[in-house]
């Protein structure tokens, strides 16, 4: 898989897995994807069933529960809304039929029959769990594409991991315009600040404010300018 057709086409064997490209071990050199992306991709694939009930449980809470109110006259709140997010991995198109394309593309080079779907989502996980981990070795060794399914098995992966670990990125409010002085214009672009961090940083002039002290300045001068402005057009 790896013969030049001389000597001054020769590079050694690299790992195909994205953001990995690892020159091979000799001992792998008849392979496509290095045994350490090997060891850690059996690791996810063994970890997914496990995941997937566990989001499987809280997608099945969110979407048919609800609650009582506090004040003891037995009246129902409307149902808590799903997490579409969970849903949408734990749903037919997802965790399951992402893992199914993968299963499908190997039997498809083996020249295996494709596997009749294993029932619902929930059913269906480990079972094409076992067959990707039983058939890792062979992909990473055979199977000139998989480099781009294990780094699909990563994403899956992480994508279920931080759900159920509740990882949500925090969001960015607006605060204002940046009312830095550049020559003779001030700068006034939009800033935006994250409950993550204290740090603004003005993408157009690069300044930065940090402290508290810092911020009050901060809407001080964007006072300040807005009032300008307001004598101005007055």
């Amino acid at each position: 898989m790896h013969d030049p057709d001389t000597l001054d086409d020769y590079s050694w064997p690299v790992c195909v897995t994205p953001n990995c490209n690892r020159q091979l071990w000799v001992a792998e050199a008849t392979r496509w994807a290095c045994r350490p992306c090997e060891d850690k991709t059996t690791a996810r694939i063994t970890e997914l069933p496990a995941l997937f009930r566990q989001l499987d449980t809280t997608a099945a809470l969110m979407k048919g529960a609800s609650r009582i109110n506090g004040g003891g006259s037995g009246s129902r709140t409307a149902p808590i809304p799903p997490r579409l997010d969970v849903l949408n991995l734990v749903g037919p198109g997802g965790v399951a039929a992402r893992l199914s394309a993968i299963e499908d593309s190997w039997r498809a080079v083996l020249g295996w029959t494709v596997a009749p779907w294993r029932g619902n989502p929930a059913e269906a996980v480990p079972g094409l769990a076992t067959f990707l981990a039983n058939n890792l070795l062979w992909a990473c060794s055979s199977y000139g594409e998989v480099g781009q399914d294990i780094d699909d098995l990563r994403r899956l992966h992480a994508e279920c991991t931080a759900l159920v670990n509740d990882e949500r990125r925090p969001g960015r409010v607006q605060i204002g315009n940046c009312p830095v002085r550049v020559g003779d214009r001030v700068c006034w672009t939009p800033l935006t600040a994250t409950a993550a961090s204290h740090r603004v940083r003005c993408g157009g002039c690069g300044t930065r404010w940090e402290t508290l002290g810092e911020w009050r300045e901060l809407r001080a001068r964007q006072e300040t300018v807005l009032a300008e402005a307001a004598g101005v057009a007055a």
